[in-house]
C-alpha cells in the first residue's frame, strides 16, 4: 500500500504544477478553454469559473457574422497572400484577450492540438474591414451599366488596392444570373497574369458582386484612342499575350466563347488581361452540344454563324484572328451592318464561298443554303488588309487563324510558336503562368503615334451587358 503511494506522489506533484500552470494563463488569457465541434476543429470557450472543459460556458465564439454585435470577441485572422477559394489543410482560430495577446489554436491532420502564443503591437479592432464583407470596399465612381450588372471603380480597406466591383443584383422571382455563377465558379480557378484575377465574392440578399482586380482600360478604348492601327511592335506583344491566356484555358479544356475587344483589358503597363468569362464554359468529353447564340456578331465564326452547335477552341480562334487584323489595319475585320447574313456575305467576299472540298460538312449546317450566297473566290488576305503585308509572317498567321472550316484553324499553343514571333526574346516562352512578359528585360510597349507610352482610360468594361454597342 505504501509503494503504491509512494509511486503516486511524482504524479501529484505534476497534476499541481499544471494547475497553477493553467491557474497563471487562466488570469493571463482570458479563461479560454477548447472543445470540439460538430467538425472535428477546435472551438475557443469563454468560461465564468473553470477551464478544465466546456461545461458552465458563457459562449462559444463562433465567426463574426453569426453572432450578435454584443457578444463579439475580438478576432484577427491574418494571411500573407489573399485567395477567398484557398482551403487550407489546417483549421486555424486566433483570439485576442484583454492583455493583448494571441492565442493561436491549430488542429492538425493527426489531431492534435498545438498551442502558440504570438505578441502582436496592436490588436484588430471588432469593426476592422474583413474580405467577403460588402463594407470593406469603398465605391469611388461608375464605370459602366448593364442590363443585369453595374460596374464601379472602388477602393478596398483592406488593403487600400483598387478594384473593380462588379454589382450584379438579384431579383427573387429570377434568382442568380447563370452567367455570373459561372463567371464566379472559373475565374476562382485561374491563375494567370493574362487572365483578369477574382479577388472576392459577396453574396448578399440583393445584390452578387463580383470583386476583381482594377485594369485601366480595354483594348477597344485603346485602339479607339490610337486610330488608324497600333504599333506592329505593341500589335505583337498584345497578341502574344492573347495567345498566352488562351493556351492557358484552353489547356484546361475552358473556352472563352465571347472573344472581342472589349473583353481584353490593357493595363497601364501595357499588360492584356483575358475578362468576362460569362459566356465560357469548361468543354466536357466527349463534346456536347452548345447555344449558338454566342460571340458578338463581328468577331463569331462562320461556322456558328451557320448554326453549328458542335465546336471546340476553334471558335475562339477565330475571334483572335479576328482582333488579329482589327489592330493592325485599325478597323473591324468583318463588320457586318444588318445581320447574320450579312455578316457572312462579308466574311466570304474575302475568305471565299465555301464548298465541300474547301469545307467538309459544310453543306449539313442547318443554315447554309448555296442559292442564299454568292459565290465569291479566295482572296490573299493583303488584297482586304493592306497593312498585314508591312509586318513580317502577319499575313501568313493571320490566314492560319481566319479559316472557314473549324478544323483547320491554328490552335493558341500553335500559333505562339508560328514565325510572327520569331523576333521576340527566347524567355517569353519559358515564363511561369503568374510571370508577366514585361519581367523580361527589354520587352516593354512602344509609343503610339503622337502619344506617351501612358495607357489610360476612365472606363473599363468588366462584363457582359455592360457595353451597349451594337455590333
Amino acid at each position: 500500500m505504501c509503494d503504491l503511494l509512494d509511486s503516486q506522489q511524482p504524479a501529484e506533484k505534476k497534476l499541481s504544477r499544471m494547475k497553477k500552470l493553467r491557474r497563471t494563463l487562466s488570469e493571463s488569457f482570458g479563461r479560454l478553454a477548447l472543445k470540439k465541434d460538430d467538425n472535428g476543429f477546435d472551438e475557443i470557450c469563454v468560461t465564468k469559473m473553470s477551464t478544465r472543459n466546456c461545461q458552465g460556458m458563457d459562449s462559444v465564439i463562433k465567426p463574426l457574422d453569426t453572432i450578435p454585435e454584443d457578444k463579439k470577441v475580438r478576432v484577427q485572422r491574418t494571411q500573407s497572400t489573399f485567395d477567398p477559394f484557398e482551403k487550407p489543410n489546417n483549421q486555424v482560430k486566433r483570439v485576442h484577450s484583454e492583455n493583448n495577446a494571441c492565442i493561436n489554436f491549430k488542429t492538425s491532420s493527426t489531431g492534435k492540438e498545438s498551442p502558440k502564443i504570438r505578441r502582436h503591437s496592436s490588436p484588430s479592432s471588432p469593426t476592422s474591414p474583413k474580405f467577403g464583407k460588402a463594407d470593406s470596399y469603398e465605391k469611388l465612381e461608375k464605370l459602366g451599366e448593364g442590363s443585369y450588372a453595374t460596374v464601379y471603380k472602388g477602393k478596398s480597406k483592406v488593403n487600400g488596392k483598387l478594384v473593380a466591383l462588379k454589382v450584379i443584383r438579384l431579383q427573387e422571382e429570377e434568382g442568380t444570373p447563370f452567367t455570373a455563377i459561372r463567371e464566379a465558379s472559373l475565374l476562382k480557378g485561374l491563375k494567370h497574369a493574362n487572365i483578369v484575377l477574382l479577388h472576392d465574392i459577396i453574396h448578399t440578399k440583393e445584390t452578387l458582386t463580383l470583386v476583381f482586380e482594377f485594369v485601366h482600360t480595354d483594348l477597344c478604348q485603346y485602339m479607339d484612342k490610337h486610330p488608324g492601327g497600333l504599333h506592329p511592335e505593341n500589335v505583337k506583344l498584345f497578341l502574344f499575350q492573347l495567345l498566352r491566356g488562351l493556351s492557358y484555358i484552353h489547356q484546361r479544356y475552358i473556352l472563352h466563347r465571347d472573344l472581342k475587344p472589349q473583353n481584353l483589358l490593357i493595363s497601364d503597363t501595357g499588360e492584356l488581361k483575358l475578362a468576362d468569362f460569362g459566356l465560357a464554359r469548361a468543354k466536357s468529353v466527349p463534346s456536347h452540344t452548345y447555344s449558338n447564340e454566342v460571340v458578338t456578331l463581328w468577331y463569331r465564326p462562320p461556322d456558328v454563324l451557320l448554326g453549328s452547335t458542335e465546336y471546340s477552341t476553334c471558335l475562339d480562334m477565330w475571334g483572335v484572328g479576328c482582333i488579329f487584323v482589327e489592330m493592325i489595319q485599325g478597323v473591324a475585320a468583318f463588320p457586318g451592318m444588318k445581320d447574320i447574313q450579312d455578316q457572312l456575305e462579308r466574311i466570304f467576299l474575302v475568305l471565299g464561298t465555301p464548298n465541300e472540298d474547301s469545307w467538309p460538312g459544310v453543306h449539313s449546317l442547318p443554315h447554309f443554303k448555296l442559292d442564299r450566297f454568292t459565290q465569291y473566290s479566295a482572296k490573299n488576305l493583303r488584297q482586304a488588309w493592306n497593312k498585314l503585308s508591312y509586318v513580317n509572317h502577319a499575313e501568313d498567321l493571320a490566314s492560319k487563324l481566319l479559316q472557314c472550316f473549324p478544323k483547320n484553324r491554328l490552335s493558341a499553343q500553335a500559333a505562339l510558336s508560328h514565325e510572327y514571333f520569331s523576333d521576340l526574346p527566347p524567355r517569353l516562352w519559358e515564363l511561369t503562368d503568374m510571370s508577366s512578359i514585361f519581367s523580361v528585360p527589354n520587352v516593354r510597349l512602344q509609343a503610339e503615334a503622337g502619344e506617351s507610352m501612358k495607357v489610360f482610360g476612365k472606363n473599363n468594361i468588366y462584363g457582359k451587358g455592360l457595353s451597349n454597342i451594337k455590333h
